[in-house]
């Protein structure tokens, strides 16, 4: 049995045809730690996505390759997977979309979706604000009830500035990219340490996921130990919020800096 399956929510399985389970989690490369304390949770965290049990799971921090790590971890008894970190994390039968956003000394990074539904042609845009931040979107079609679902994947800057400059070339890319009369769900990590990107978002159509009668403010996700900041966010168009939920315990503290998010949607 999966350790980390204590959810309070019913199976996503459960859920009607007109509501949807999304997950966002910033994995932090599947190593936590520095030096000799450095170690892999890799495989951890792909007991964690199998726990939330989510129609799509958006993540952050995602590697397709990073050679010092896998030499360093690749005699370990649960050594660096082959494949890359969206595949192997991926439970079974769900599609995986994934897209490079930055590019490092010994490896990169970038987003990834995982979706239970088929999903179309990958796309991927870049909103870096300069040359010290490499960001981008990665923008996935999903079929999801007989519906075309957007799904975009975000990693937001650390400076402010940034992040509004980057609210308008989610816009400028929306607007070029989805259909008006489509559904769209934006979720990531918006690094929005002092709560002001709501009002931009809400400017160009996007509502942040909040239980009814709830604060969105409430689910704190950063740092994981002791959440304080709600830095990660799902933002919809077309959707209504049922309810919210983020894991805790000293598993999932363990596995990134962040905790997973979890909403689940119904059509409006």
């Amino acid at each position: 049995m999966n350790p980390l399956q204590s959810s309070r929510l019913p199976p996503a399985t459960t859920l009607t045809a007109t509501q949807l389970r999304v997950a966002t989690y910033n994995i932090h490369k599947g190593v936590r730690g520095v030096g000799p304390r450095k170690r892999l949770e890799i495989h951890n965290l792909g007991l964690g996505v199998e726990a939330l049990d989510a129609d799509m799971v958006f993540l952050q921090e995602v590697r397709l390759f990073h050679t010092r790590d896998a030499r360093q971890f690749e005699r370990t008894w649960f050594g660096w997977p082959q494949q890359g970190q969206a595949e192997y994390l991926a439970p079974e039968g769900y599609d995986v979309a994934y897209r490079t956003n930055a590019v490092t000394r010994h490896g990169e990074h970038g987003n990834a979706l995982l979706s239970r539904w088929p999903i179309g042609d990958i796309g991927h845009h870049d909103v870096s604000d300069h040359p010290f931040e490499q960001r981008g979107l990665l923008h996935v079609p999903v079929t999801w009830q007989t519906l075309r679902l957007h799904a975009v994947v975000a990693h937001f800057g650390l400076i402010h500035a940034s992040r509004v400059r980057q609210v308008q070339r989610l816009a400028e890319f929306i607007e070029a990219e989805v259909p008006r009369n489509e559904l769209l769900v934006v979720a990531g990590d918006f690094n929005d340490w002092g709560e002001r990107l709501d009002g931009p978002m809400r400017e160009i159509g996007l509502t942040r996921a909040a239980a009814p009668h709830g604060r969105a403010g409430q689910r704190m996700t950063f740092p994981s130990l002791v959440p304080v900041f709600s830095l990660d966010r799902i933002y919809v168009r077309s959707f209504g919020c049922r309810s919210t939920w983020v894991p805790r315990g000293p598993a999932w503290a363990r596995m990134s800096d962040h905790l997973p998010l979890v909403a689940e949607l119904e059509l409006d």
